[in-house]
């Protein structure tokens, strides 16, 4: 039996590895030791810890990460406490691969601490942009640190082999979080409207804005040109909120001050994939920058209105309208998305991030390679070079 540690930093994450964790634990020959990291373990961010318990999954270490500050020398000892942590729980569960997915600062630590324990690393999510994140240096280099990548797209799978990984390592796998769209059982609007503690006369908006940390100083101004555009807006509104990022606490702040002041609309720390996904059927539209308006949402239908570069680079459906960070551009994103025609324009979308059938694909592969030095030793993969330009 193979010892699989899947590593889990947060809500967004977690949301996308829970149908993996799942097929791993009704696989025979796998054996899971979850860790949970990060954002999981701080109460400002909902002690999400206790939800992955809830689920029936098995906590067998925790790392904190200490997330209460979001300035760049807090981040850099984040990650450094993180490598550490990681290390101590590597040398105790002696694993035989290691899974994480996505382009956080704490999952790259996690990864950082497998090197000199020669841990194989199979990295989820690989070879995606998004241009306005410092993510992106962060997912490429955790792509090569990692040993097998599961993509969610064939373009994906083409730039983490440009970047010189082994074809034969690289398997387009489609996104996991749609796997549980497939399956899982959606909550009638009463119960959501218990758990906001909102009534949906009308259908609400969901609302989830992320810093764009390369553009960290203008965060305060993008966010208050997104709040002057929510005022406009005669809806219930549900707004999550943003991870440990640079500039996070001010998104936090300016937001809870806008729910604070607006009856219609309500401040959730956390939403279980469940109520999420229940949120994302039933809203009218999705309005922030988060990666979920642009993977899980098209396979909804659900109208979204993304907002300033964060997520410039990532493949999109038909159903993102973009805007720029500013209020009027907001105000009439938002309009065109809850236009009934254009609700009705999406119905025969496609979603680009797969067809639901990824950890099928990922549990197969960790049960089928082969544990030895070939996975193990990674060979640089040349790219043919490229024609002299003119």
């Amino acid at each position: 039996m193979r010892t699989i540690v899947v590593v889990t930093v947060g809500r967004a994450d977690y949301g996308c590895l829970r149908p993996v964790l799942q097929a791993i634990q009704g696989a025979p020959e796998l054996s899971l030791r979850l860790l949970a990291a990060g954002m999981h373990l701080e109460p400002a961010f909902g002690m999400t810890v206790k939800a992955i318990e809830a689920d029936g999954f098995e906590v067998v270490e925790r790392i904190p990460m200490q997330l209460s500050s979001d300035s760049p020398d807090a981040m850099a000892n984040s990650i450094g406490l993180g490598v550490s942590g990681f290390g101590r729980a590597y040398a105790r569960l002696c694993p035989d691969l290691l899974l994480v997915l996505g382009d956080r600062f704490e999952t790259h630590a996690a990864v950082m601490a497998a090197v000199p324990f020669r841990l194989p690393v199979a990295h989820v999510h690989g070879g995606e942009l998004t241009a306005g994140a410092f993510d992106d240096a962060l997912r490429h280099a955790i792509t090569k640190l990692s040993h097998l990548h599961f993509t969610s797209t064939d373009d994906a799978a083409r730039r983490v082999m440009q970047m010189g990984e082994e074809p034969w390592r690289v398997t387009v796998s489609g996104a996991p979080s749609l796997d549980q769209l497939r399956s899982i059982r959606l909550l009638s609007v009463a119960e959501l409207e218990r758990i906001v503690g909102l009534r949906f006369t009308v259908p609400p908006l969901l609302v989830t804005y992320h810093p764009e940390m390369l553009a960290s100083e203008q965060t305060e101004a993008h966010v208050e040109e997104l709040i002057a555009a929510l005022r406009q807006i005669d809806r219930p509104i549900i707004i999550t909120l943003p991870n440990a990022d640079p500039g996070g606490w001010l998104i936090r702040q300016g937001l809870e001050r806008f729910a604070g002041r607006h009856p219609s609309a309500c401040v959730i720390d956390n939403l279980h994939p469940q109520a999420y996904v229940s949120v994302m059927a039933v809203a009218g539209a999705m309005v922030g920058n988060s990666s979920s308006g642009l993977i899980e949402a098209p396979s909804l239908h659900l109208p979204v209105v993304n907002v300033g570069a964060r997520q410039d680079g990532r493949l999109r459906a038909g159903n993102v309208i973009d805007v720029a960070p500013h209020r009027d551009e907001i105000i009439a994103g938002i309009l065109r998305a809850i236009d009934p025609s254009f609700r009705e324009s999406l119905q025969s979308l496609v979603n680009p991030y797969g067809d639901g059938h990824a950890a099928e694909r990922v549990v197969r592969v960790l049960s089928e390679v082969s544990l030895g030095q070939r996975l193990l030793v990674k060979r640089f993969d040349d790219a043919p070079a490229m024609a002299e330009q003119p």
